[in-house]
């Protein structure tokens, strides 16, 4: 009897093991890079976008959760265009875009390399759902520099938007700035 209640219990520890690992994702950071202090002026909050700071440990991550037909996501903002919060232009066509068209940047390890540049996905959130353009990297290994406006690295399950998905998905603007979401691979 005993036997047969911790072939269970171990049965059960496994699965639950799985579930977690499923749900909360296998990707930890690979490593942490430190602020350092932007220069005067130099930083871009536009959007609420937050600059480094001095001494800060941010981690890195090479990875993002597995992208499955619901993947969760941290919905944010970002400006596309020139002179925007999202520093230099898209790593997709290197370029700048205009925020009134439904595009995102996603975090490093779901942008895979530039695979899904141009490639359309599906958001769901606040009831509703919008497609994207994928244009750019939300780059999750990099942040604290010029080329990154001065802000920390993106997390690992970034979504960043422009003003026309959040506007798509009908969230008042008041409330703009971070949501949880799913996502999907848009096949037309």
């Amino acid at each position: 009897m005993m036997k047969r209640a911790l072939s269970v219990f171990l049965f059960c520890t496994l699965v639950m093991t799985s579930i977690l690992i499923v749900e909360g994702g296998s990707c930890k950071p690979s490593g942490k890079i430190k602020g350092k202090k932007p220069p005067k002026h130099e930083c871009n909050t536009g959007n609420d976008s937050e600059c480094c700071e001095e001494g800060k440990h941010y981690d890195v991550y090479k990875c993002s959760p597995p992208v499955s037909a619901r993947t969760k996501a941290v919905l944010t903002i970002n400006g596309f265009g020139h002179g925007a919060d999202g520093g230099g232009p898209s790593e997709c066509d290197k370029r700048y875009h205009s925020d009134d068209i439904p595009i995102v940047a996603l975090s490093t390890g779901w942008f895979s390399k530039m695979k899904r540049c141009f490639e359309n996905i599906t958001i769901h959130g606040n009831g509703k759902s919008v497609k994207a353009m994928v244009i750019d990297e939300c780059d999750s290994m990099r942040g604290c520099d010029q080329d990154h406006d001065f802000q920390p690295p993106c997390a690992n399950n970034i979504v960043d938007a422009s003003r026309a998905v959040w506007k798509a998905l009908g969230v008042p603007e008041k409330d703009w700035g971070e949501m949880e979401i799913h996502w999907s691979d848009s096949r037309e």
